[in-house]
């Protein structure tokens, strides 16, 4: 009899999601239905059921056979997986085509569910949903680029505004123009000219869903060389974003480096994605485009979620989960998030609440390494934190989360970080990682990734300018030359003297 891995979280029952799109059909079969959900498999199939749509009405015969033998595997997949619930949702082509719903009946006799045939107001307001579940407190519009739509709606922290459909998803752009660069501009121009909620949206964010939009982002990552591959909250600032969509949208795409590492499946599209994204920025004039790697699936499980679990906070969830996978104490890691914001309130380090965010969950994170041979446990913990699939954190959260756990292990030494990453972080971030970083290093001597001691312990100002380590007298024989040495490090770091002290408490 097989045991579920320790490497699972108990407790979970598996749920799995097909989504039914106009160019691809995916699977994606998820941990659970909770706050941060981590994918257990993921799978799709770029069909192109709305090839054509335009032209004839209907959905493409062969595409049609292509996704049902697909629907089949996935079905098969899902219970192989373990997935007890299958949710099936259906966009653009499926609900347009004049043998859409007799593709639809198929579908659902093979998938033994009933699809959710998704409205053009629905998926702007399930992609809403997937923006605001993924990011804190988004605010600016949300637009969701699929092979046979368009959705744009405003999202400001959890409002949302009434959502449109256009008819600008690359396959049917790519249609409708008859291959034809210049007139898929037209008619995007044509279509987002009276999109007047994008004037709303004017230096706010614009908030980019949708594989296209994605791929040119990898695209870009590429061609300057970024550091991080991580595509959830990559930001683009608009006046560097422009440049690059105006050499995509007039066919250049293959003279770009880096544009090996799109699938070719994804190429042809590039040029209509970037034909549709600078109409929207020439309309909405966003100050930046911030890529997002959840969309309609993930709205659509957050929306199932009681309220309460909708308001907590993703980052810190699956930071909880992960120390609960990978720490020697989940207790310890959450001692040291409750006593380290004390500390920086004693000491009056002003945190603002991404700045809270980041150093509880990298506190969370600060023992996963542990199991790592000793002089590599620094540079595990800073790519595991800086690649993991985190959400509700932007790349300058995610450096400094992942630079606090290096120094945590490595010491204030800089010499095995990349300039690229370093970069990442404002000083301000890159600062407040060094602090934090050198404070574990001083209370982890004392506790030995074992609960019960660092809330016994205090920093309390001594009077003159300076602070006290005071050290409860029952603990005095953990306190040593060692721990004095990197007290003293941390104090440089704060500016501050401070000295070690032994008090009954």
């Amino acid at each position: 009899m097989t045991k579920q891995a320790q490497g699972r979280l108990t407790g979970r029952e598996p749920v799995s999601v097909v989504d039914i799109g106009s160019n691809s059909v995916r699977l994606v079969v998820y941990e659970g239905l909770v706050r941060a959900p981590t994918v257990l498999f993921n799978e799709k199939v770029l069909c192109g059921l709305g090839k054509g749509i335009a032209d004839t009405g209907r959905l493409n015969a062969k595409a049609v056979d292509g996704a049902l033998a697909a629907l089949k595997r996935f079905r098969a997949l899902s219970a192989q997986a373990g997935a007890k619930t299958m949710y099936v949702l259906a966009t653009a082509a499926a609900r347009e085509a004049a043998n859409g719903s007799a593709f639809i009946a198929e579908a659902e006799r093979l998938l033994g569910v009933k699809v959710k045939v998704l409205t053009g107001p629905e998926e702007a307001y399930y992609s809403a949903m997937g923006i605001i579940s993924s990011v804190f407190r988004p605010d600016g519009i949300a637009g969701d680029l699929g092979g046979g739509s368009l959705e744009l709606v405003d999202v400001r922290d959890r409002t949302i505004g009434a959502g449109i459909t256009l008819p600008l998803g690359g396959l049917r752009l790519s249609d409708m123009a008859g291959g034809s660069l210049s007139k898929a501009q037209k008619l995007a121009k044509q279509h987002i000219d009276k999109a007047d909620l994008l004037t709303a949206g004017k230096g706010r964010a614009f908030y980019a869903v949708g594989g296209t939009w994605r791929n040119l982002a990898k695209l870009y990552m590429a061609a300057i060389h970024y550091p991080l591959h991580v595509m959830h909250e990559f930001e683009i600032p608009v006046a560097d974003a422009v440049p690059f969509l105006k050499r995509v949208a007039k066919g250049e795409a293959s003279l770009i480096e880096g544009i090996e590492t799109v699938s070719r499946n994804r190429q042809s599209l590039l040029s209509f994605g970037a034909v549709v994204l600078l109409e929207v920025i020439q309309k909405m004039q966003p100050r930046s485009i911030v890529m997002s790697a959840l969309g309609v699936r993930e709205g659509f499980l957050y929306s199932l979620l009681p309220v309460e679990e909708q308001l907590e906070d993703p980052l810190i969830s699956a930071a909880e989960e992960l120390a609960t996978l990978r720490s020697r104490s989940p207790v310890h890691a959450h001692e040291l998030a409750e006593w380290t914001g004390q500390v920086m309130r004693t000491m009056g380090v002003e945190e603002t609440d991404n700045e809270r965010r980041y150093r509880e969950a990298a506190c969370l994170l600060a023992d996963i390494g542990w199991r790592a041979h000793p002089d590599y446990r620094g540079a595990q913990s800073l790519n595991i934190i800086a690649h993991g699939a985190f959400v509700g954190i932007d790349h300058p959260g995610r450096v400094y989360m992942a630079l606090s756990n290096f120094y945590r292990h490595e010491g204030m030494i800089d010499d095995a970080l990349s300039d690229e990453i370093r970069a990442l972080a404002p000083v301000r971030l890159f600062e407040r990682a060094k602090l934090l970083g050198s404070l574990l290093r001083v209370v982890y001597l004392y506790s030995a990734a074992m609960p019960g001691v660092i809330p016994r312990l205090k920093i309390v100002p001594d009077g003159i300018g300076g602070y006290l380590f005071v050290v409860p007298l029952d603990l005095a024989d953990l306190a040593g030359e060692r721990t004095e040495n990197r007290l003293e490090q941390f104090a440089r770091l704060a500016g501050r003297p401070m000295r070690t002290v032994v008090a009954t408490l």
